[in-house]
C-alpha cells in the first residue's frame, strides 16, 4: 500500500507548459536540455555559486526585497497599467490598458495622470526610444503575435499575462535615468488618446525612415574591420547566455507542461479509490484515505504549478528576449562604427585622388582632353579639396556618435547585468523555496 500511495505522489517527471503556448514546444533530447546545468557556470565577471552561500531560500529572498524596498525610495515616477478593456470596431478588435502615473517630476504639468492606450502605442514608444538612443538597452516587449496553439486570442490568460509584460516595460523604462527623460516616453504617459496621434504623426516621413534603413543594411553588411575587445567579449557573452537562457526557458515550459498533465491524471485517480471503498468493506477506511491524500496533493501539486507558471517561466522567457535585444543593440553600435570606418576610407581614397591630380598624370589627360590643363588641374583639386572638408566634418561627427554609442552601451550594459541577475536570482530562489515548501506539505500529508 505504502509502495502505491509513493508512485501516485512522487512523481518521477517534472510538467507542464500552460495550455497557451504548449502547441508551440520544442522537442529536445533529454542529454541536450540538461547539458547547460552542467557546464560553465561561471558568470561573465568570474563569480560562481558558492557552497558556503546562506542556503535558507527564504532569507535570502527577503534580502532580495529588502534591496529593492531602497531603491524605491529613491524613485520619482511610479506606474500601473491595469483595467484591460476589449474594444470591437468594424475593422478590428483590440485591448486597451490603463496607464496610470503619479510623479513628482517638475517636468510634467500634473503629478497625476490617467491614459489608455493599445499594444500598438507601447510598440511606438520602444521604437521611438530605440531610434533616439540605439545603443541604450530598451527592455522588450510580449511578442505581438499570438503564439502557436493557442485557440482563443484574448483569452484571460494571455490579457493578464501580455498586462504584466507591459507594466513591466514600462517601469523598467521609469527606472532608467536616460530613457526615463524623453519627451516620446512624457507624451506616451500623459496625452490623451487623440494628442497621442497627432503627436505620432510629427515623427520622421517614410522616404527619410527608408533611407536610415538602407544604410543601416549597407552599414551592416560591410561589417566592422576593428571592434574593439570589450564589445567582442559583450557579444560572445550575449551569444552564450541567449543558448543558456533559451535551454532553460524550453526546459521549464516542458516542466510546466508535464506537471499540468500529470496532475490531470492524478484527479482521475482519486475519485477511483474512492468508488472502490464502495465495494471493499474491509479496505473501505484505507482506501477512502488513499483518496483523501490524493485529493490534498492535487491542491499543493496545482498551487506550485501555478508558480512555476507565474514566477519562473515568465522571468526566463522575458530575458529570451532579452537576449534578442541586446543583440540587436550590439549590431546598432557596429552599424555606426562601420559607417565611421568607411568615411575614413572614403577620405583617404579622395586624399590619393588629391595627390593624383597634381602629378604629370593629371596635367597630360587635361591636354587629351583639350581643356586648359592648370584650370582643370585646379578645378579638380578645389573640388576634391571641398569633399575632404565634407568628409572631415562628417568624421568629426561620426567619432563623437561612435563614442557616446560605446559609452552609452558600457554604461547601459553593467546596469542591465545587474537587474539581470537580480531577477533570475529572485525567481530561482523563490522556486527553490516554493518546491521546499510543496515537497514537505506533500510527505506530511503521506505520513
Amino acid at each position: 500500500m505504502s509502495r502505491t500511495i509513493d508512485a501516485v505522489v512522487s512523481p518521477t517527471q517534472t510538467n507542464t507548459i500552460p495550455a497557451d503556448i504548449s502547441g508551440q514546444m520544442l522537442d529536445l533530447d533529454e542529454d541536450d536540455d540538461l547539458e547547460v546545468f552542467s557546464k560553465d557556470l561561471t558568470l561573465a565577471d568570474g563569480n560562481m555559486f558558492n557552497a558556503s552561500m546562506p542556503t535558507s531560500p527564504g532569507s535570502m529572498v527577503n534580502q532580495c526585497k529588502f534591496e529593492e524596498d531602497e531603491e524605491s525610495d529613491s524613485k520619482d515616477i511610479f506606474i500601473t497599467v491595469d483595467n484591460p478593456e476589449s474594444h470591437v470596431t468594424a475593422i478590428e478588435t483590440f485591448i486597451t490598458y490603463r496607464v496610470l502615473t503619479k510623479t513628482t517630476r517638475s517636468e510634467f504639468d500634473n503629478s497625476e495622470y490617467e491614459v489608455r492606450r493599445r499594444y500598438q502605442d507601447f510598440l511606438w514608444l520602444k521604437g521611438k526610444l530605440e531610434d533616439a538612443h540605439s545603443t541604450l538597452i530598451v527592455h522588450p516587449l510580449p511578442e505581438k503575435f499570438v503564439v502557436k496553439g493557442m485557440v482563443e486570442r484574448f483569452n484571460g490568460d494571455f490579457i493578464e499575462t501580455r498586462r504584466k509584460a507591459l507594466h513591466k516595460f514600462l517601469n523598467r523604462v521609469a527606472d532608467h535615468p536616460i530613457l526615463s527623460c524623453s519627451e516620446d516616453f512624457k507624451v506616451f504617459l500623459s496625452a490623451q488618446a487623440w494628442e497621442l496621434t497627432t503627436y505620432k504623426k510629427q515623427g520622421p516621413g517614410f522616404l527619410s525612415r527608408m533611407g536610415e534603413t538602407v544604410r543601416a543594411v549597407a552599414n551592416s553588411v560591410r561589417g566592422v574591420k576593428n571592434r574593439p575587445e570589450e564589445f567582442t567579449a559583450i557579444q560572445e557573452y550575449v551569444e552564450d547566455f541567449s543558448n543558456k537562457i533559451g535551454s532553460l526557458d524550453k526546459v521549464t515550459q516542458r516542466i510546466v507542461k508535464e506537471q499540468k498533465e500529470y496532475l490531470e491524471e492524478l484527479k482521475e485517480y482519486g475519485p477511483t479509490y474512492t468508488l472502490w471503498s464502495g465495494s471493499e468493506e474491509e479496505l473501505a477506511e484505507q482506501l477512502k484515505g488513499v483518496a483523501g491524500c490524493i485529493e490534498r496533493c492535487c491542491k499543493e501539486t496545482e498551487e506550485q504549478v501555478g508558480h512555476l507558471s507565474d514566477t519562473l517561466v515568465p522571468v526566463l522567457h522575458e530575458y529570451v528576449l532579452c537576449a534578442e535585444t541586446l543583440k540587436a543593440v550590439l549590431r546598432r553600435r557596429d552599424n555606426i562604427q562601420a559607417e565611421f570606418e568607411a568615411k575614413n576610407e572614403a577620405l583617404a581614397t579622395k586624399k590619393v585622388d588629391r595627390d593624383a591630380e597634381s602629378s604629370d598624370l593629371g596635367f597630360v589627360w587635361g591636354s587629351l582632353l583639350g581643356k586648359n590643363p592648370e584650370e582643370a588641374r585646379h578645378q579638380r583639386q578645389e573640388r576634391l579639396d571641398g569633399e575632404i572638408e565634407e568628409l572631415k566634418e562628417e568624421i568629426d561627427k561620426l567619432e563623437d556618435r561612435v563614442e557616446w554609442a560605446n559609452n552609452a552601451l558600457k554604461g547601459d550594459w553593467g546596469r542591465w547585468q545587474r537587474s539581470m541577475r537580480g531577477d533570475l536570482k529572485s525567481a530561482f530562489l523563490s522556486t527553490a523555496e516554493k518546491n521546499v515548501d510543496y515537497y514537505e506539505k506533500v510527505r506530511y500529508k503521506i505520513l
